[in-house]
């Protein structure tokens, strides 16, 4: 239903980070030079979640929007969804790109030497 909401609000933090800081991909430290990586997969991966929502009818271009939220008591149903679903798989994602981040850095080390 919305658990696309929390990897999208993580892309939004992560895409105001990266112009604050105007990081390019080209910087020293291991994590930062990845962090436009980690704004491709959460805004990517929140394209395909509505995509999915919409094909499956959880989303409607008419207020509430969510069907959850159309229902008595779905702002519970919403809230659980949130943390049951959409956190832990923004918590999967951002741990797959902290390896995929590491795994690059020592592919890039052992090809400098």
């Amino acid at each position: 239903m919305c658990c696309f909401l929390v990897p999208m609000a993580q892309a939004i933090a992560t895409t105001a980070y990266r112009k604050a800081a105007a990081i390019d991909g080209s910087e020293n430290s291991i994590l930062k030079c990845q962090i436009p990586a980690l704004e491709k997969m959460l805004w990517g991966g929140t394209l395909m979640l509505i995509v999915d929502h919409v094909i499956n009818g959880e989303l409607m271009l008419s207020f509430p929007f969510f069907t959850a939220l159309a229902q008595e008591g779905g702002s519970m149903v919403f809230l659980r969804e949130l943390l049951t679903v959409g956190l832990p798989m923004s918590l999967a994602l951002t741990a797959a790109w902290f390896i995929y981040a590491l795994l690059k850095a020592r592919t890039l080390k052992a090809s400098v030497r």
